[in-house]
């Protein structure tokens, strides 16, 4: 037998060995960044994600492996606030909701009426208010707050047109609201009886009069195919609605500053393009609404605002706002 035989055969293996080794086993260098959402393709929230991979692509060459796993199908949308804080996952989304529950003070944040539309919303959280906040959510809950992402205004949708113009005229309507009692607050504060359904009932509830109403951002309205079943849009904007990009603070901790710059400036790439995207859909959206055979209506704004703002200033849930904090927000232009 040759005397080199052992050698090459060795050689031969370990080359077998790299090629069925994950590329992140055999790239030591590259930093696994594992990214978990809810969304589904055709959403902007999805869309930005790749927006994000390649933005840090082009910014750290080589040093990053991202990877993006839509339909919740990492981990399930409730889980992923868990999952960051404790390190078991990389990067996600997280709302107001998803954050007051251990930082009180984003539970403003889920009151209608609070931020008076998208450039109010983006001047809030990129100021000292929203690093105040995002400080606290690093400190308690392990997550580092990288960008805001614009979710959507949301509308109520009937199925039945009405008359509506103040909040005296949805008395007795069925608004379907998610099954949480701030949730179900906002729906009461806008005069409705306020009705706990699940998102995927919505459709068949409108259907069989099992609720009168939903509200939704309109791109949410379109994609859940509502106005299928509903005839009327009330442009009550009760809720200009975000999304935080965040990092587990374990991973943020982990990276170079140099890194840490280039993941924050894909973070706040990814909500820009969000943001351009979804704000000009919401442009499109109502004449599309228009020609499903839907009326658009638009109320009395000030008298829903009087009264959602009474209510909350009235309710436990007012309690838990650190003090002048909405003053602080309304007085942001």
């Amino acid at each position: 037998m040759n005397a080199f035989t052992p050698r090459i055969l060795f050689a031969s293996l370990v080359s077998l060995l790299l090629a069925f080794l994950p590329p992140q086993a055999v790239a030591q260098s590259k930093t696994l960044l594992r990214i978990s959402t809810p969304a589904v393709p055709q959403d902007w929230h999805a869309k930005m994600w790749n927006v994000f991979k390649e933005s840090l692509d082009a910014g750290a060459p080589g040093e990053f492996e991202v990877q993006i796993y839509l339909n919740s199908s990492l981990f399930k949308q409730a889980a992923e606030p868990a999952a960051l804080a404790r390190g078991n996952l990389e990067l996600s989304t997280v709302s107001a909701a998803d954050l007051s529950r251990q930082v009180p003070y984003f539970s403003v944040f889920t009151a209608g009426y609070v931020l008076r539309d998208v450039p109010h919303q983006q001047k809030v959280f990129n100021g000292p208010i929203g690093e105040e906040g995002f400080k606290q959510v690093s400190e308690r809950m392990g997550i580092k707050v990288l960008a805001t992402a614009y979710l959507g205004t949301r509308q109520l949708v009937l199925r039945e047109p009405r008359n509506i113009k103040t909040p005296a005229d949805l008395k007795g309507i069925k608004l379907r609201m998610p099954a949480s009692k701030e949730w179900l607050f906002l729906g009461e504060s806008l005069g409705a009886t306020a009705t706990p359904l699940s998102f995927g009932e919505v459709y068949m509830g409108l259907k069989t009069g099992t609720i009168d109403a939903q509200d939704n951002p309109l791109p949410t309205v379109r994609a859940a195919r509502f106005y299928e079943v509903s005839k009327q849009v009330v442009l009550t904007g009760h809720l200009v609605d975000a999304l935080f990009i965040a990092i587990s603070q374990k991973t943020w901790d982990s990276l170079k500053p140099a890194q840490q710059m280039k993941v924050q400036q894909a973070a706040q790439a990814a909500a820009r393009f969000n943001n351009d995207n979804r704000l000009q859909e919401e442009k499109q959206i109502l004449d599309f609404l228009k020609q499903q055979g839907l009326s658009i209506n638009t109320p009395d704004i000030n008298a829903f605002r009087q009264q959602v703002n009474s209510a909350y200033k009235a309710s436990d849930i007012a309690k838990s706002w650190p003090a002048g904090l909405l003053e602080r927000i309304q007085a942001v232009h």
